[in-house]
Formats: structure tokens, C-alpha cells, sequence
């Protein structure tokens, strides 16, 4: 916290609700970039939360911490795969972010990218970071089998599936029962992404 309450109140508002000018004065005042509201959340969380990509900017310039874990095992960096925003997991990555720390549910950012259907993000995270794409969460699940799974088989989950292949998904990786992908797409009437799955190599 810093010497100031008041300047921390200031940023966590700022940043919430991305008045970047707001954001700038706090600090210049003296705001701790790492100070928290009552769900531990830090103002770099807030300002991703909400897509306030140049309040993001701002605050990864002062320093903030793109891991600062909240009372939900979030971090600003594990939020942009829930939100889909490209845009802000961008701002994040000057700020050097760890992309193997697990949410609640034991996944990386590309899981409940791939789970939501946002093409453009899980297309960016694999072409710009390091990330695994086979990553397994604590259900015993990838990117590519939240994909099947909790998608909807529409074009979206569908470019999921194309792009995470494209970049090395092991296309028969099973799941715990030893359910594959293409078993999963099969069994849900997905027919499109069936296809892909037999096109890359992909079995029951």
C-alpha cells in the first residue's frame, strides 16, 4: 500500500473503469501499482477485466505485476483467455507474463479461450507466446478438448480446432476415460470438426 490510501482508492477506480489519465495521476501521486480491493484484485486485473487496453498500457509501463494472483486464482494475463481480447493480452506481454500459471481449474489462458470460442485470441497466444498447446487442466482436459467438448461445433470452434492443430495439438491426445477429440466431436454431431480431426490423423 502505498503512503497515500486515497492514491491506491484512485487506481483500482481508474483502472476499473479505464480513465487512463486518472490512472496516470494515482501513480504520479504515488499509487502502489500492486495494491488490491476487497477480492485481492490489482488494478492491472480491473483495467483487463474490462478491456481498458490503454489503462493496461499504462500500468504495465509503471511496473504492475501481470501474475498478481486474486482471491480466484486470476491473474491479469490468465483473464485475457477469458475475455478473448488480443488487443489486451498484447498490452500484457512487455510486462513478461508467466503463461504457465493455472487458474482455479487448473488450466493456462488458451483453455477457456478455446472453451469460449475466441478464434482470434487462441490464434494470436499460439502464434505470439510460448504457450503449451496441450496443456491438461485438473478435468484432464486441452485446449483442443474444451474445444469439443464445451463448444458448440460452430465456425469458431471450428478455426480453434484448425489453429491449435496447425500449431502441434496432439490431435488423439484422450481424455481421462480415454475419449478422443474425435470421439468427443462425433458423439456431440459435430460433423465439421470430425473432419478435421480424421483430415489431421485423429481417431476414436
Amino acid at each position: 500500500m502505498s503512503a497515500d490510501p486515497r492514491a491506491d482508492q484512485h487506481l483500482l477506480s481508474a483502472a476499473r473503469d479505464g480513465d487512463t489519465d486518472a490512472v496516470r495521476a494515482a501513480l504520479a501521486a504515488g499509487a502502489d501499482t500492486e495494491t488490491r480491493d476487497a477480492r485481492r484484485r490489482t488494478p492491472l486485473l480491473l483495467a483487463v477485466t474490462n478491456d481498458h487496453v490503454p489503462a493496461i498500457r499504462a500500468l504495465v509501463e509503471a511496473g504492475a505485476d501481470a501474475d498478481a494472483l486474486d482471491d480466484r486464482h486470476d491473474t491479469p494475463w490468465l483473464v485475457t483467455g477469458v475475455t478473448g481480447s488480443v488487443d489486451a493480452m498484447r498490452a500484457l506481454l512487455p510486462a513478461k507474463p508467466d503463461l504457465t500459471i493455472r487458474n482455479r481449474f487448473g488450466g493456462i489462458s488458451v483453455i477457456p479461450a478455446s472453451e469460449r470460442g475466441h478464434a482470434a485470441y487462441v490464434k494470436a497466444v499460439l502464434e505470439e507466446t510460448e504457450i503449451n498447446v496441450d496443456h491438461v487442466n485438473d478435468l484432464g482436459w486441452t485446449g483442443l478438448l474444451e474445444a469439443v467438448i464445451l463448444g458448440r461445433g460452430t465456425e469458431p470452434w471450428q478455426d480453434i480446432v484448425r489453429t491449435e492443430i496447425a500449431h502441434g495439438a496432439q490431435v488423439n491426445l484422450a481424455d481421462r476415460e480415454g475419449v478422443t477429440p474425435l470421439a468427443h466431436a462425433e458423439n456431440r454431431g459435430y460433423t465439421a470438426i470430425a473432419e478435421i480431426l480424421r483430415d489431421a490423423g485423429g481417431h476414436r
